[in-house]
């Protein structure tokens, strides 16, 4: 079996360890079950229910100036 590395909220991850501990579950196998699941619905076409919700941002947006020529950062093309 391979090792992974996620990227995770250190909160959400604290709380769902204390969670997977508390129970004796396996939080791995937690997380490859829902993947598991994931897969089976992306193969059945079954996404309706699984909708994300992403807010709109309504702050003021702030109008940054353009560099001077002279002052653009090298990579700047790139970013």
């Amino acid at each position: 079996m391979a090792l992974k590395t996620f990227n995770l909220d250190a909160k959400v991850y604290g709380e769902f360890s204390k969670h997977c501990k508390k129970r004796g579950i396996s939080m791995s196998k937690r997380v490859e079950n829902f993947i598991k699941q994931e897969m089976i619905r992306i193969k059945s076409g079954d996404l309706d229910e699984f909708k994300l919700e992403i807010e709109k941002d309504t702050r003021p947006k702030m109008i940054l100036p353009s560099p001077k020529l002279s002052d653009e950062h090298p990579m700047g093309k790139y970013c």
